[in-house]
C-alpha cells in the first residue's frame, strides 16, 4: 500500500471526523450519521494502516482519533453490581479455565521438583549442612520450633492479612511480569518450590514430615493452586509475544493483558480465602484430620467453580476478556 497516496485520498475524511467531534454534542440527525460512518471508515482505515504500512506518527494520530469517536458513539458506561456478578460467576472462572493448558501442567512440574528436591534434602545430610548449622535446623524442625510456631507467631487476623497480602502481590507479579518473555514467572515459581521443597525435606530428615504436611496442606492447597494459576497466566501472556496465533501481536497481547488482569483481581479473592485458613484453621487446635479435610474442601469448591461455571462460560465463548462493546474492534468495522 502506497501510504502517501493513501493518506491523500482520506485525510478528509479524517479532519471531518475531527471536526465533528470538536462539536460534541451540537450534531443534528445527518451529522449524528456521518460521524458513525466516519468512526466506522477510519477504524477500517487504522487496521489497514498498522497491518500493512505502520507509521507510528499516523498511527497515533488515528488511534486516539478513533478513541474519541468511540467514546462519542458508545458513550461512557459506568460498572454496575451486574458486571461484578457477571465477573465472579463467567469472567473470572473462563479465563481460569481457558488458561488450565498453561496451569495444570505448571502445578504438576512444580509439585514434582517440590519433591525431587525435598527428597534430596532429606536424603543427603551433606545438602543440610550447606543450608544451616545443625543447632539452626534442629530449632527449625524440633517439636514446638520455627515450622510448627510461624503459624501461631502473631494474632490471627493481623496474621492472615499479611500472608494474603504477600501472595497477592506474587500472584500480581507472575501475571504482570509474564510479558517478559516468561523468564522472571519462571523465577518466582522457581523460588517459591524451592522453599516448599526445603520444608519438605528438612521436616522429612527430622521424621516429622506428617506434622508439616498438617500444617501447609490446609491452606497451602488452595494457596498453591492460586500461584499455578497465575504462573500458568503469566507464561501464557508471556509466550503471546513469541506466537500471537490469528491476531497481531499487538492485539493477542491486548486480549491476554485485560483477562490477566480481570484474573489478578479474582485470584486476590481466591488468596483471601487460602488467607484466612491459614490464619485461622491452620494454627487451630483442630484435629490433623479436621483441618486437612476443610482444605480439600476449599480446594474442591474451587475446582468445580472453575470447570463448571468457568467450562460453561468458555463454550459460551467468554475468555475473561472484557465485553465487545467494552472495546476496540479487532477486525475491519466496516468496507
Amino acid at each position: 500500500m502506497d501510504l502517501d497516496v493513501f493518506v491523500t485520498a482520506h485525510r478528509a475524511e479524517w479532519d471531518r471526523l475531527d471536526q465533528l467531534l470538536r462539536r460534541g454534542r451540537r450534531l443534528n440527525g445527518a451529522e449524528a450519521d456521518e460521524l458513525v460512518a466516519l468512526y466506522q471508515r477510519t477504524a477500517t482505515h487504522l487496521s489497514l494502516i498498522q497491518s500493512s504500512a505502520p507509521d507510528p506518527t499516523l498511527t497515533t494520530r488515528l488511534t486516539q482519533l478513533v478513541a474519541r469517536a468511540r467514546a462519542t458513539v458508545t458513550g461512557t458506561r459506568r460498572a454496575t453490581w451486574h458486571d461484578a456478578a457477571r465477573f465472579l460467576t463467567a469472567g473470572f472462572p473462563a479465563a481460569v479455565y481457558g488458561s488450565r493448558r498453561w496451569w495444570i501442567p505448571t502445578a504438576l512440574l512444580s509439585t514434582l521438583l517440590a519433591a525431587i528436591i525435598g527428597w534430596w534434602i532429606g536424603a543427603h545430610p551433606e545438602v543440610q549442612s550447606a543450608i544451616g548449622a545443625p543447632e539452626d535446623l534442629r530449632q527449625m524442625t524440633r517439636p514446638g520450633g520455627e515450622y510448627e510456631t510461624y503459624y501461631s507467631s502473631h494474632p490471627a487476623a493481623s496474621f492472615a492479612a499479611q500472608v494474603w497480602t504477600n501472595n497477592a502481590q506474587a500472584a500480581a507479579m507472575c501475571l504482570v511480569l509474564g510479558a517478559f518473555f516468561c523468564l522472571p514467572v519462571i523465577w518466582i515459581l522457581f523460588l517459591n518450590v524451592l522453599n516448599l521443597g526445603v520444608g519438605i525435606g528438612l521436616m522429612s530428615s527430622a521424621g516429622r514430615l506428617d506434622i508439616f504436611l498438617g500444617l501447609i496442606l490446609p491452606h497451602g492447597l488452595l494457596e498453591l493452586t492460586a500461584v499455578f494459576v497465575a504462573a500458568g497466566t503469566g507464561l501464557r501472556l508471556g509466550w503471546t509475544l513469541i506466537d500471537p496465533g490469528p491476531y497481531s501481536r499487538r492485539t493477542a497481547l491486548a486480549r491476554q493483558g485485560r483477562a490477566a488482569l480481570g484474573m489478578a483481581i479474582g485470584l486476590a479473592l481466591v488468596l483471601f480465602v487460602s488467607g484466612l485458613i491459614e490464619g485461622f484453621v491452620t494454627p487451630s487446635g483442630l484435629p490433623t484430620w479436621a483441618r486437612i479435610s476443610m482444605g480439600v474442601a476449599a480446594e474442591l469448591v474451587f475446582l468445580t467453580y472453575v470447570y463448571v461455571l468457568g467450562g460453561r462460560a468458555a463454550r459460551a465463548g467468554d475468555i475473561g476478556d472484557v465485553q465487545d462493546a467494552d472495546r476496540s474492534a479487532e477486525l475491519p468495522v466496516a468496507a
